[in-house]
């Protein structure tokens, strides 16, 4: 299972994901290619985000269950921590 939630993406990033995943609400696409098709699918996140940001999570075989990334500016920030991938939250602009 891949899941992608997009914020302020570009449009032509949004028509490219809506080729490959369903988009079940604004900017939230899930869906459950293959491997080589889920690298492509977030090497083209990567290089169409621009000024937006973007949160990929997939299954795999970890002690969670899954997976994810963030790309783009956001406050949420991965942290790994004796193995389990976490989230941290940079300060709140003042």
């Amino acid at each position: 299972m891949l899941v992608i939630v997009v914020e302020s993406a570009p449009d032509r990033l949004r028509g490219r994901l809506a080729l490959w995943l369903l988009e079940v609400r604004a900017g939230v696409y899930v869906g459950k290619p293959a491997r080589r098709v889920r690298d492509m699918i977030i090497d083209n996140v990567c290089k169409g985000i621009d000024e937006g940001n973007a949160v990929i999570a997939w299954s795999t075989n970890t002690e969670s269950g899954f997976d994810f990334i963030t790309i783009g500016e956001n406050r949420r920030i991965p942290q790994e921590m004796d193995g389990i991938k976490l989230v941290s939250f940079l300060p709140a602009d003042k």
